[in-house]
């Protein structure tokens, strides 16, 4: 499989512009963060296929109706993570490297296998793990280009542009690792 070069990740949300002004809907409070939150989840979905040509047409209920059901999925993984970090920080404040390599090497594997899968279950599945430190080099790369992405759209802020660039990429390059080394192994296990 291919591996998604830079270009290709910086030319995404600029191939059709226009699909950036769906990030607006962040302002309308809750109503419009599930929209965008349904939404996010067909882009990396979309990612995960290796589709990197253009930001999708938002679909307003579908992507509704996406972003609420993922939300309340979400909600036992993000409740059993939470305690995770008070019961680390309470034993002890140097404990606060395992919340670091936690949030590096083990959650975003797992936050897009549950986008993948949409299943509560997915955020457990611990065995793709693996693959991230079978592949260690090729996941840091990808964890590097992501925030070099990132800092690119960050600066272009300053034009507007760059804040939903940059939110409407954040998983690219996770999303394509998980696509060439996890999905297609595990896909092929079954």
């Amino acid at each position: 499989m291919n591996k998604l070069d830079f270009k290709t990740a910086f030319n995404y949300p600029f191939n059709k512009p226009k699909r950036m002004w769906n990030f607006l809907w962040i302002f309308l409070p809750i109503i419009g963060w599930f929209v965008l939150g349904g939404y996010g989840v067909r882009i990396i979905k979309s990612f995960i296929k290796g589709k990197f040509n253009k930001l999708p047409i938002l679909k307003f209920k579908s992507d509704l109706k996406l972003g609420f059901f993922m939300f309340l999925k979400s909600l036992p993984a993000t409740s059993l993570y939470i305690i995770f970090l008070i019961i680390i920080i309470e034993i002890n404040p140097w404990l606060e490297l395992i919340r670091i390599f936690t949030e590096i090497f083990i959650i975003p594997i797992l936050f897009i296998n549950f986008i993948n899968k949409e299943t509560i279950v997915s955020f457990f599945e611990f065995k793709i793990i693996k693959e991230v430190f079978n592949n260690i080099g090729d996941y840091s790369l990808a964890i590097l280009k992501s925030i070099l992405l990132a800092l690119i759209f960050f600066i272009m802020w300053i034009v507007l542009v760059g804040f939903p660039a940059g939110a409407f990429t954040k998983n690219i390059f996770l999303a394509d690792f998980y696509r060439r080394k996890v999905k297609r192994k595990f896909w092929l296990w079954k």
